[in-house]
């Protein structure tokens, strides 16, 4: 690895500006990453598709759970890239099964839930460690920027969660009206048959392709966390430095050596000792005097009183004192040791977690039992007066519905009118079917409301045979309206019937 080579700037970088960085590399090579990951991942979830056909919740939880699977990829390409060894689609995809030699199944079990998977996977692919090396070293890169890289896994969830309904929604929108009316978005997600296995295999397909876009940013955003981290540990941006001016004065070497050595000359002759004054001789214990007075002074020893237990720091000495004089045992000792581990120190965290979680449980649980004599005796205001019900609207699209406005035969009314008023001959079994479900069904229905809206409301009435007839009354309703498509005589003739049948005869109510 040569540092001189790499295609960033090589500086120490807050945690976001450092995540900031992989967005960009990501970016400059986005057709490779996403190439690569469509071209691993695409295949795989076409054949669990095509497997699970009758399962789609578990094809696409396996198609998740594989993903530090296929995030190998991404790494791999990033970090050759980064040094300029940038590899070709094809020797990347090639590159594939090798990478996951090492500790695939670690990395499909124990760690597959790890918040901070993208910042401590290059550890493992990159490193090559495992085992205690491993566990060093993630404790080393883990003291910064652990945060982050949990961060990164939660705004990724959320992200994924977010392009997902958004996909959804535009697909949605792009459904012709005509086939939209067709459609019961209800029905389809409470269907236990084959009629919404296309539905979920459709989500299931667009997960897919957002993982195609987001899961190489997610990658790279790690790897640059991870070099951050290297960055501030080893001091790249140093040797970059020291690298850079060993360059520059290397061509000037000998010419510094030769004035140095002219400074250094003696311009004179060295003055003679003068010999007449006498030596005074040391003895060894005046030698001895003076080292130990030195060694009794800072910075060799620093005299400390301490007021307090310190538990491990006494000698093995002191310790089988103590034991002996009874004051504490061998295993109260070790117990007491124990206790400055990490292990214990996660148990009693785990604790107080849990006790504050019980006691905040328990006061919630004691407002809700004695929550009327709180609303009754705590509570300044007094009892919530009863909202007045709401008018019901007297236009909806434009059309009266008032009972008053109707004719007492409105089937008959429409037979006459179907020859030479067909608009008004249908706008009048529309307006009837909307003022019967105002006033004699009851629906809550608002004057911004759509048809759509409003056959949703009729289908929580459980009413067929007035469901069926709603949407047929709407379809030719709104092909008039909409397309200026007037309904054959057949399914004019069909429309009074039907309504003599529901209304006139009391079988809808």
């Amino acid at each position: 690895m040569r540092l001189s080579d790499a295609s960033v700037v090589i500086r120490p970088r807050t945690a976001w500006e450092a995540m900031d960085l992989g967005v960009l590399m990501a970016r400059e090579h986005r057709l490779l990453l996403m190439g690569s990951w469509a071209l691993v991942s695409l295949p795989v979830f076409a054949l669990l598709t095509a497997l699970l056909w009758k399962y789609p919740s578990t094809a696409m939880f396996l198609f998740w759970w594989f993903k530090p699977a296929f995030d190998r990829l991404p790494l791999y390409i990033l970090s050759k890239a980064l040094f300029g060894e940038t590899p070709s689609l094809k020797q990347a995809v090639r590159q594939w099964p090798r990478l996951l030699k090492g500790q695939l199944l670690a990395s499909l079990t124990w760690r597959r839930f790890s918040l901070s998977r993208s910042f401590v996977m290059p550890v493992s692919q990159l490193e090559g460690l495992d085992g205690q090396p491993r566990q060093k070293r993630l404790g080393v890169l883990q003291q910064r920027n652990a945060g982050a890289a949990r961060w990164l896994t939660t705004i990724g969830v959320h992200l994924e969660i977010g392009l997902w309904f958004g996909c959804m929604a535009l697909f949605y929108l792009f459904i012709p009206q005509q086939l939209e009316m067709d459609w019961d978005w209800q029905r389809l997600a409470l269907a236990t048959g084959s009629e919404g296995l296309w539905l979920e295999h459709l989500g299931n397909a667009f997960y897919a392709l957002i993982l195609v876009f987001w899961e190489p940013i997610y990658v790279a955003c790690g790897f640059s966390l991870y070099l951050n981290r290297r960055t501030v540990l080893e001091a790249w941006d140093l040797e970059l430095v020291f690298r850079r001016l060993r360059q520059r004065l290397s061509s000037v070497t000998p010419l510094l050596l030769l004035v140095i050595g002219l400074t250094l000359l003696p311009l004179s002759p060295p003055p003679m000792a003068d010999t007449s004054i006498p030596a005074k001789p040391l003895s060894t214990q005046g030698a001895n005097q003076s080292i130990k007075s030195l060694l009794d002074k800072p910075p060799f020893k620093n005299p400390e009183t301490v007021t307090r237990y310190r538990f491990g720091e006494d000698k093995p000495a002191v310790k089988n004192k103590a034991h002996s004089d009874g004051k504490l045992p061998a295993w109260l000792q070790a117990l007491l040791d124990n206790f400055n581990s990490n292990t214990f120190k996660h148990i009693a965290l785990g604790l107080e977690v849990l006790l504050w979680s019980l006691l905040l449980g328990g006061l919630a649980l004691l407002v809700w039992r004695y929550r009327d004599w709180l609303h009754a005796f705590v509570s300044r205001r007094g009892p919530s007066k009863p909202k007045a019900p709401k008018p019901a609207p007297t236009q909806l699209f434009g059309l009266e519905l008032g009972t008053e406005t109707l004719p007492e035969d409105i089937a008959g009314t429409a037979e006459q009118l179907w020859v030479s008023q067909p608009r008004e001959a249908l706008g009048l079994l529309y307006r009837g079917l909307l003022s019967r479900l105002l006033h004699d069904f009851n629906l809550p229905l608002k004057s911004a409301d759509t048809e759509s809206q409003v056959l949703e409301r009729v289908h929580q009435l459980q009413q067929p045979q007035l469901q069926a007839f709603s949407e047929e009354l709407t379809r030719h309703w709104q092909n008039l309206a909409y397309g200026h498509h007037a309904p054959p005589p057949s399914a004019q003739q069909k429309l009074c019937n039907d309504w003599r049948i529901l209304f006139n005869s009391g079988g809808a109510r």
